[in-house]
């Protein structure tokens, strides 16, 4: 089970919103807490620049992360992030504890590929649309893909691609289709393009003059 990123925390006893709004504006720290396994939940604090730094990064969100607390290092990773609505501000960061030998859940980036070479783009002008943006896969730690690929290259106009028409990587499942070909859900299509309104479709203007009152 490998690890891209390493983050250093430090555990912390005070709670509460009073709590945190102090460590954001003081120490310009951010409140987290790990769950997860057999061990109980534990507070955490983060340096904000440095994870707003991981957070710019996609493959953050879909890798195990080595968190480093107080010297002491936890396999994790992240399972929300909590923003100000009109700050670049991180409120809080909820982090779950995985082990190698336990299968996760979790949600990864999909990938879309040659959209631009599709038979419904390149001949018939057709338009992309993606229904999903991200999968929810179940996997061993071992297993975790950065993304998934979804290939576009055959798709046609009004083809619509599914779940189960995605290559899943070895070692990987979709919790969707694990419930049943009803949760199959649509991936993306490719659309026809309205047609230009021509002229010919523009309202005729009344040719007929108006009678003079002389």
């Amino acid at each position: 089970m490998s690890t891209d990123f390493t983050l250093h925390a430090k555990g912390r006893e005070d709670t509460g919103k009073g709590a945190s709004r102090r460590l954001r504006r003081l120490a310009g720290e951010v409140p987290a807490i790990i769950y997860g396994g057999k061990k109980d939940p534990a507070k955490i604090t983060l340096l904000h620049k440095e994870i707003t730094k991981a957070l710019d990064n996609e493959a953050f969100y879909s890798h195990i992360i080595a968190l480093d607390i107080d010297g002491k290092s936890e396999d994790v990773i992240l399972k929300d992030v909590q923003r100000h609505p009109a700050k670049k501000i991180i409120l809080h960061l909820d982090f779950l504890r995985v082990s190698k030998s336990t299968k996760l859940q979790t949600r990864v980036p999909l990938h879309f590929v040659n959209e631009e070479m599709s038979p419904g783009v390149k001949l018939g002008g057709g338009i992309v649309a993606h229904t999903m943006t991200d999968l929810e896969i179940l996997c061993l730690p071992k297993d975790l893909p950065e993304y998934i690929e979804v290939d576009m290259g055959a798709i046609d106009v009004g083809q619509i691609v599914h779940i189960s028409d995605i290559q899943l990587p070895k070692g990987v499942e979709s919790v969707a289709l694990n419930q049943g070909a009803d949760y199959d859900l649509s991936v993306a299509t490719i659309n026809k393009q309205k047609a230009a309104a021509s002229e010919d479709d523009a309202p005729a203007a009344d040719s007929t003059e108006e009678a003079s009152d002389d």
